[in-house]
């Protein structure tokens, strides 16, 4: 009866991870590399340092014939130093003491001679190791310093930039090309979102442009009822909202890149045009606009520029105390920075919430939009417009009520 073959055994499991790569152990890592040189440099500082000691005991060792403490002439024993002396009469226990002495102070001086040359040698060689042992480690880690740069840069929304590090393929090497993975794949991501937005806009613009041509054709009626009148009008200004609503949207989401195109702006004309426009909403809730522009050129977008001025002068408008108020706008430069202020009067601000109304769709004690004063956009944008042109906004509490809105931009 034959008999059935056993199934061939199963291969043993690997004891490593397949899906780690396999790493030759010859590979330059840096672990190595810096291993190898600064164990190099040791052991040539080690031969060097061996070197100079053997040389200069050697000459310590060198003894002629001027060099002893004392010379033997016509059978009798003279000093030649004045450290040496010897006894004129005595017992030869006596004289052989008394050359041991000489002999001993001559090692002495010797020693101390070869100490003190070592410790030079030994400062010498000390300086020198540090020097080759930093200029070394510079190069080793000058690709972090690339990395570092190009990761400056991409924090300034240039997501073009890669590192493109060659060299060996040490961990250095890795850590450069995941970074440009990282890079590659953000970049796509902020692509994807900015055709979104920009589609998204399209789509939602058009049905807005609509409504509102509609509504206005409707209003334009002569013989239209009194109610349906009022319900156009209604609608039509919240058609109004949802424009700029989308508009305000829209813009943040431009903003948060960095400018590419720049161009010399000057805030005081900037201001002068936000001041104009806000004018006429300005004398109809009797607020007083003022304050000094003086030249601030900058180098920026001139229409995101104007944005944020024409956003905080209306703001500082809209919210303002109802008799007396004023509005301060001012332009300077400050320490090599251009300075947009604009102060007003209004609502006592408590410290905490400062940071809210920066929020999108936040304003002071209310947590969605819920007036006719805006959409909740407008300090968020400005802010964001700020940061892509690599400034700042800055909000204080101002003594008496109203707030101190501070814009600082580099010239």
């Amino acid at each position: 009866m034959a008999t059935t073959p056993a199934p061939p055994a199963a291969p043993p499991k690997p004891t490593w991870d397949p899906r780690e790569p396999v790493r030759p152990w010859l590979r330059p890592t840096i672990r190595i590399r810096l291993t190898l040189l600064y164990g190099g440099m040791f052991l040539i500082a080690g031969i060097l340092l061996l070197s100079i000691i053997y040389l200069l005991t050697a000459q310590a060792l060198h003894v002629r014939a001027g060099d002893l403490p004392f010379e033997i002439v016509t059978g009798e024993v003279k000093p030649t130093n004045e450290w040496c002396r010897l006894p004129k009469q005595g017992t030869g226990k006596q004289f052989n003491e008394a050359i041991a002495g000489c002999l001993q102070y001559q090692r002495e001086m010797a020693l101390d001679d070869l100490l003190r040359r070592s410790l030079f040698a030994l400062l010498g060689l000390s300086v020198i190791a540090f020097a080759f042992g930093y200029a070394m480690a510079g190069r080793v880690l000058s690709p972090l310093g690339r990395i570092t740069r190009t990761a400056r840069q991409v924090a300034g929304s240039d997501l073009a930039r890669r590192i493109e590090l060659g060299g060996p393929d040490d961990e250095l090497k890795e850590l450069a090309d995941t970074f440009d993975e990282m890079l590659d794949r953000l970049e796509r991501a902020f692509t994807a979102q900015q055709r979104f937005v920009a589609n998204a806009s399209h789509e939602l613009r058009t049905p807005l442009a609509i409504n509102r041509t509609l509504l206005e054709v409707h209003l334009s009626e002569p013989g239209a009822p009194v109610e349906l009148q009022q319900l156009g009008k209604t609608l039509l200004a919240t058609n109004e909202r949802s424009e700029q609503l989308v508009e305000g949207l829209l813009l943040l989401a431009r903003s948060d890149n960095q400018v590419v195109e720049r161009k010399p702006v000057d805030l005081a004309e900037v201001a002068t045009r936000a001041v104009d426009q806000a004018r006429a909403e300005a004398e109809a809730t009797c607020v007083e606009i003022r304050g000094e522009h003086a030249p601030a050129v900058v180098q920026g977008n001139g229409v995101l520029l104007e944005r944020i001025a024409m956003n905080l002068v209306q703001n500082a408008v809209r919210y303002n105390i109802p008799e007396g108020g004023w509005v301060d706008v001012t332009t300077e430069i400050q320490q090599g920075q251009a300075v947009l202020v604009v102060s007003n009067t209004g609502p006592v601000v408590p410290a905490y919430e400062i940071d809210n109304i920066f929020e999108p769709f936040r304003r002071l004690r209310q947590e969605r939009t819920g007036s006719d004063k805006g959409v909740g956009l407008g300090l968020s944008i400005a802010r964001s417009v700020a940061r892509a042109h690599g400034g700042r906004i800055i909000a204080e509490p101002r003594e008496g009520g109203g707030l101190v809105m501070r814009v600082t931009l580099p010239v």
